[in-house]
C-alpha cells in the first residue's frame, strides 16, 4: 500500500474482519502466520506510526471534546498543539468546548478520529466507522475518510457494505469465515467473465443462449450448458 490509498476489507459479520485487525495492532494474539509494518517486524515504536478505532467512541462525558482530546494526547506523549488541527480536520472545532456528551453520534465518531490522528499516524485504521450513524452521518465521515487520504495517509478500514468500498476505497479485499476469497483494485470490481450453467429440456438451448447480449462462449451438451459470459451478460440478468 502507498499514501493516500484506502483499503477495504469487506465481508459479512463474522467473517473475520475485526479480529484482522485486532492481529495488525496487536490488541489479539495470532494463532499463526506473520505480518510486518513498513518492512520492520510488529513493536511498540512501529505502532506509534498507527491510529485506530477498533471500538465505539469511548471519552469521558462531563468533560468537553477539547479536553478529552487534550487527555488522549498526554497518554500518547504527544503535543497537544496538534488537537486545533485535527479538530478543523474533522469540522469539530466550533464545538471543542462543549461536553462530549451533547454531541451526536456522528460528532462522537469524527472525535474518536480526531484522537486517532493525533499522533500524526502513517497509517489510519477504521473498524465499520459508519456504523450506526444516520444517512448524513454516513456521508461525513465518508467525506472525512476521502480528505484524510488525500492529505496523505494510509487507510485500512473494515466495512460489511460493498456501496461503502466502492465509494471510499482504492482498493478491497474480501473475506469469508476468515478466508481471503479476493483482493484487489475497486475498479476492477465487474471485469473479468462468469460461468453459468443452465439446465433445461429445450432442443435448442444453445442457440438461445447464443442470442444473449454478453455471451462469450458455450459448452457442453443441449440439456446442460455452461455460459462463460462477460459482465454485460450478468448485468442483463
Amino acid at each position: 500500500m502507498t499514501a493516500g490509498q484506502v483499503f477495504g476489507m469487506l465481508g459479512p459479520n463474522g467473517s473475520g474482519k475485526t479480529t484482522t485487525l485486532g492481529m495488525l495492532m496487536g490488541v489479539i494474539n495470532s494463532t499463526s502466520g506473520s505480518f510486518s509494518w513498513f518492512g520492520e517486524l510488529p513493536n511498540h515504536q512501529v505502532r506509534k506510526k498507527i491510529g485506530a478505532v477498533l471500538e465505539h467512541p469511548i471519552f469521558y462525558p462531563y468533560l468537553s471534546g477539547q479536553k478529552n482530546l487534550e487527555l488522549n494526547a498526554m497518554i500518547k506523549q504527544c503535543p497537544v498543539e496538534n488537537i486545533p488541527g485535527v479538530l478543523e480536520l474533522v469540522e469539530l472545532a466550533d464545538r471543542r468546548d462543549d461536553k462530549y456528551k451533547t454531541y451526536s453520534l456522528g460528532m462522537k465518531q469524527r472525535l474518536a478520529i480526531a484522537s486517532a490522528l493525533l499522533n500524526e499516524p502513517t497509517v489510519l485504521i477504521l473498524d465499520e466507522p459508519t456504523n450506526g450513524l444516520d444517512p448524513m452521518g454516513i456521508a461525513e465521515i465518508r467525506e472525512l475518510i476521502k480528505k484524510i487520504a488525500a492529505n496523505g495517509k494510509t487507510i485500512i478500514l473494515a466495512s460489511h457494505l460493498l456501496d461503502e468500498v466502492q465509494k471510499v476505497c482504492t482498493h478491497f479485499a474480501v473475506l469469508k469465515k476468515g478466508n481471503l476469497v479476493f483482493t484487489g483494485a475497486v475498479d476492477s470490481v465487474g471485469d473479468g467473465a462468469e460461468t453459468v450453467e443452465v439446465n433445461a429440456e429445450i432442443p435448442n438451448l444453445n442457440e438461445l443462449l447464443l442470442r444473449f447480449q454478453g455471451t462469450a462462449s458455450i459448452t457442453g451438451k443441449t440439456a446442460i450448458s455452461r455460459l462463460r459470459c462477460v459482465t454485460l451478460f450478468t448485468e442483463r440478468i
